[in-house]
């Protein structure tokens, strides 16, 4: 993946970005994939804002993937998207400056590396986190452990019907030692199945 992009300025590879999230569909629903977020997440964080809280988004994937369609569909700009990167080279194009791509990791933010990713684009250890599998525990765990109250939450997908049934033995999203370790040191467990309404929002 980094290889095909490398040379793309960041501009020109946020224009291939949204000109896919945009129009790209889910196989299974035929909805767009900005249509199939979960519901419960949108309501949380616009009721932590209204309550004076910052919001950010802390994954796995790719920083330069997510931050030109997060603020539309969840509400949070680029400055406060946390993700995996690769490295960037500055240089002048036509008498104009542009960073531009490089065929190079720089950052891995999943597991261990999630809390330093929060540390090195936040500089503040969170009040809250929520995550859903075992590449989130590291990060709760580091949430859990700081002064005064705290909250870490985990989501389990197990909703077959509505969703995808998934934990233990998948090869995508395990979840396995985060939940076990939720359960040993108290930390709120949500079933998608019981305790969720509603999924994804309604159709438009």
């Amino acid at each position: 993946m980094a290889a095909t992009h490398t040379g793309m300025t960041v501009e020109e590879f946020s224009k291939i970005v949204i000109d896919w999230i945009t129009t790209a569909k889910h196989p299974k629903t035929g909805r767009l994939y900005t249509e199939m977020v979960y519901q419960p997440m949108i309501e949380l964080l616009a009721y932590l804002r209204t309550n004076g809280f910052k919001t950010f988004i802390v994954s796995g994937g790719g920083i330069e993937f997510m931050r030109p369609w997060t603020e539309r569909v969840y509400g949070i700009p680029p400055e406060q998207v946390v993700g995996s990167s690769g490295k960037l080279k500055f240089e002048m194009r036509d008498g104009k400056p542009v960073l531009v791509k490089l065929p190079a990791v720089d950052f891995i933010n999943d597991k261990e590396g999630k809390p330093i990713g929060i540390q090195g684009h936040i500089g503040r250890r969170p009040i809250m986190a929520f995550g859903n599998s075992d590449g989130d525990q590291q990060m709760l765990e580091w949430t859990a452990a700081g002064s005064a109250a705290r909250f870490a939450l985990v989501v389990h997908h197990d909703d077959a019907e509505r969703e995808w049934a998934y934990d233990r033995k998948s090869d995508v999203g395990k979840l396995d030692k985060a939940w076990d370790e939720a359960v040993a040191k108290d930390w709120t467990v949500v079933s998608m199945k019981d305790d969720w309404a509603t999924i994804f929002p309604p159709t438009k």
